[in-house]
């Protein structure tokens, strides 16, 4: 009898998810009865983040005007995004239709990369804003450039090398006790993920209360200068404070769920709580266009040239969000 409800809970619970009744193996191989609900919102998630950022992707690298530091960086967001979703798409395909336990394992590194890619583009955006500001004048050169090649470097290197650690032996399969609430990864990997995202989050917090420091001093003196208190500058300074706080407390919300979960939860860790807190952390790519691209005015106005061929719109464009601190 125990055993039927300990093969039915694991036919209800497929995916990274540890179910509580699951017998000493992690059956990878296995394919499940039924379509599990939860895997299906990660499909549809996966569909419509791998269709927002593919448009961003494909917007950037075809446009000449864009191929600029700091679209470059917004571009490596859009791909790590972009991976994500495929990788969602893929585990899904996968779970259900392919018994291969490489590949579920080359899936899950896949998603590791990918997210790992996303929040490390992040960090490198908030950087290039803070050094943009910082070093106004010496901004436009050729070291910008260099800078931002050696960021993306760095952070897509990083983030590979956390997506192989799967699939080179640091996995929990054959051994469920070490599993975290996302398997096949340990509880030491999924440590180190949190650690280094709150890490991340800290270096983002510091160099934003920086920018807010500079763009409100500027806005200051540019008053003083003009003898008005109440100037336009005033206006473009609260929205670009507020601009930064959307994207921390985005980017918080998301995430924060879920790294503190894999710091507090084990393989008996129920796995509805593993999805509740994981669908957030996947919605942050799927906000992550509307905040670094959707509001930015150049592509906007690349954009609105796409649709206006394609149907024939007179309607002229018009930005309505400030540019980007």
């Amino acid at each position: 009898m125990n055993e039927n409800i300990s093969k039915n809970s694991s036919a209800a619970q497929p995916g990274w998810s540890v179910s509580r009744e699951e017998g000493p193996a992690l059956e990878l191989a296995a394919q499940p009865a039924f379509l599990n609900p939860w895997d299906i919102v990660l499909c549809v998630s996966g569909t419509v983040i791998s269709c927002e950022n593919a448009i961003v992707v494909a917007v950037i690298f075809h446009t000449p005007a864009l191929r600029t530091p700091m679209f470059l960086l917004v571009a490596s967001l859009a791909t790590a995004d972009l991976l994500a979703g495929l990788g969602l798409l893929l585990h899904f395909v996968f779970l259900y239709c392919v018994r291969s336990e490489l590949v579920r394992l080359l899936t899950v590194g896949l998603l590791v990369a990918s997210f790992s890619a996303s929040v490390c583009s992040l960090l490198a955006i908030t950087v290039d804003r803070y050094l943009s500001l910082y070093n106004a004048l010496t901004y436009y050169s050729e070291r910008t450039v260099t800078r931002t090649y050696l960021m993306l470097l760095l952070a897509w290197g990083v983030s590979v090398g956390l997506g192989l650690l799967p699939v080179l032996g640091w996995n929990c399969v054959g051994q469920p006790t070490a599993c975290g609430v996302v398997r096949p990864l340990t509880k030491n990997n999924l440590i180190i993920l949190s650690v280094s995202f709150f890490m991340v989050f800290g270096m983002m917090l510091q160099l934003y209360m920086q920018v807010c420091k500079i763009v409100c001093r500027h806005a200051h003196q540019i008053a003083l200068q003009r003898h008005l208190l109440a100037s336009p500058h005033d206006v473009t300074t609260r929205k670009g404070i507020s601009t930064l706080a959307l994207i921390l407390g985005a980017f918080a919300v998301c995430w924060f769920p879920f790294a503190i979960y894999c710091l507090m939860g084990d393989h008996t860790s129920p796995s509805l709580y593993t999805y509740l807190t994981f669908l957030p952390a996947i919605y942050n790519s799927m906000i992550n266009p509307l905040i670094y691209a959707y509001r930015n005015h150049d592509i906007q106005k690349v954009l609105w040239t796409v649709c206006c061929g394609c149907f024939s719109s007179k309607r002229p464009f018009r930005s309505r969000w400030p540019s980007d601190v």
